[in-house]
């Protein structure tokens, strides 16, 4: 049976009072909202004398009665505004219920209200609604963590993390800042379609479970289909179906795609996350580049008003053009080592000295990377594009026009994060059958995250892709850089969180201790 603390009871009574008073505390009828309180805020007039005929909906999150009249503060999607509540305005009749029992009594802060009236100015300049009319749409149950200040101190923050990504709706309505990232959010998305559908590219869908996880390096979540009696597989990503599409003739497709790994999370990394892959035909990396580069300076603009934007302890400006930078310099500018002529035994042995920890089922490329990871990363802070990966770690990626060792790939890093990773697309059927075969030598090592043989996908590429640059750019990451926000929870509506019975069945064993 459910416990209810002595607010939450009073609440329920309260409710009770409400239904035997004739006042159902959940109506279903529509409501004629006209306008909201940003909209007032912005364009009301005294000289004109507009806004005489307000309807507002919102939740209360203030009030202060004062006999006969009260004033109090409602809260809707757009703002708070002030609005005046008068015993004899609501209640112009001989029953004075809705004002003496209905608002002093059984209304409380968080329940959700519709008012009529008109918009005024106050004795002390403040902008508010006269209420005229008043209606309950929706009792609150659950008392709101209501933010205080008293003597400089603040009391009842809503500032848990784990509170705030567990109740993201208790978050919203009392951390209103909260509701902006994620309106940033919707336009960062927004603002990137524009810019792909003006370069001529079309939005398309690919399938989230696939029989085969392939487009990237990552261990899947798996599950069973019952009508087919096979495996499938929550998609790791979307580049396999993509390139079947520039395969059957289209120049240029995107889409916006929930991808799933089953691997840790932390402030950078959630299990299932929002990536974009845009693929054009006719392009390399080097196009690819300028391309991202326009279009991180156009989102920026769009969303800050400027290219520059502060990223924890650092201002990042991403107008202009990114350095280049080949990863194996890299690791010689940051690490002090030249690593491009070692072999397998040789790379392991700098790792060791290094202090890079590393697994025996490590290939190549995966060592090198471990060393890049630990050594440059968190060096560039300012956009870079880390271009020329070794081969052994672009198992999709055409080999370099230059030099074969070395693929055309380039990954964006910004504040020490990657951000984007892109190619030349590998369209030789050939070489990308033994790069799977290779990915799968790797798996029966026993790493887990090397990529599976798609045969059908080399069939595609038998019937000829024409030379394709691709890009896969996370947009929760993206939206923490441009929001400057520093944990992925925080431009996740609803991170994967460990459920609450585990947590607290942790909670006692830690208390037990």
């Amino acid at each position: 049976m459910a416990e209810y603390s002595e607010q939450e009871q009073i609440r329920r009574e309260s409710l009770s009072k409400l239904r035997e008073l004739g006042i159902e505390p959940y109506p279903a009828a529509l409501y004629p909202v006209n306008t909201n309180s940003a909209e007032i805020a912005a364009q009301y007039d005294a000289q004109k004398g507009n806004f005489q005929d307000v309807c507002l909906a919102g939740r209360i999150m203030s009030r202060r009665i004062m006999g006969a009249a009260s004033f109090g503060e409602i809260q809707d999607a757009n703002g708070r505004i002030q609005i005046y509540v008068k015993r004899d305005e609501i209640c112009p009749g001989e029953d004075k219920t809705m004002y003496n029992t209905v608002w002093k009594k059984l209304l409380d802060i968080g329940d959700i209200i519709g008012i009529k009236g008109f918009a005024f100015i106050t004795q002390t300049g403040q902008l508010s609604v006269h209420v005229k009319e008043l209606t309950l749409l929706s009792k609150s149950l659950r008392v709101l963590p209501i933010v205080k200040e008293l003597d400089g101190q603040t009391f009842d923050a809503f500032t848990d993390p784990e509170l705030r990504y567990r109740q993201r709706y208790v978050d919203l309505i009392v951390n209103p800042s909260v509701k902006d990232t994620f309106v940033k959010r919707a336009a960062i998305i927004a603002t990137m379609r524009e810019y792909f559908n003006e370069a001529g590219c079309l939005e398309v869908e690919t399938p989230i479970l696939q029989s085969i996880p392939g487009g990237a390096t990552a261990r899947p979540f798996i599950t069973h289909h019952n009508a087919l009696d096979i495996p499938l597989y929550l998609r790791i990503a979307n580049e396999l179906y993509l390139k079947r599409l520039i395969v059957g003739g289209y120049n240029g497709v995107y889409e916006f795609a929930k991808d799933f790994r089953n691997e840790g999370m932390d402030k950078t990394h959630n299990p299932e996350f929002t990536c974009m892959e845009i693929y054009v035909a006719y392009k390399d990396y080097n196009w690819m580049m300028e391309f991202v580069e326009k279009m991180l300076a156009k989102i920026s603009t769009k969303v800050n008003g400027t290219t520059v934007v502060k990223i924890g302890d650092h201002e990042v400006d991403f107008g202009g053009e990114y350095r280049r930078l080949p990863i194996l310099d890299a690791i010689k500018e940051y690490a002090g080592v030249d690593v491009s002529a070692m072999d397998e035994d040789e790379l392991r042995a700098t790792c060791k000295r290094l202090g890079v920890e590393i697994e025996p089922s490590m290939g190549k490329g995966k060592l090198i990377d471990a060393i890049f990871g630990e050594y440059c990363e968190s060096k560039l802070i300012q956009p870079t594009f880390v271009i020329d990966y070794p081969v052994e770690m672009s198992p999709l990626t055409k080999r370099h026009r230059t030099n074969p060792a070395l693929t055309e790939r380039f990954e964006l890093f910004v504040c020490g994060k990657e951000l984007a990773n892109a190619y030349s697309e590998l369209n030789d059927p050939i070489d990308q059958l033994e790069r799977f075969q290779e990915q799968a030598a790797l798996k029966t090592k026993g790493d887990d995250e090397a990529m599976y043989i798609d045969m059908d996908f080399v069939r595609a590429l038998e019937y000829g892709m024409p030379p394709t640059s691709g890009l896969g750019m996370g947009i929760d990451r993206l939206t923490m850089f441009m929001t400057g926000q520093t944990a992925i929870q925080d431009v996740l509506f609803f991170p994967q969180m460990r459920p609450e019975k585990i947590l607290k069945k942790e909670e006692k064993k830690d208390d037990d201790k």
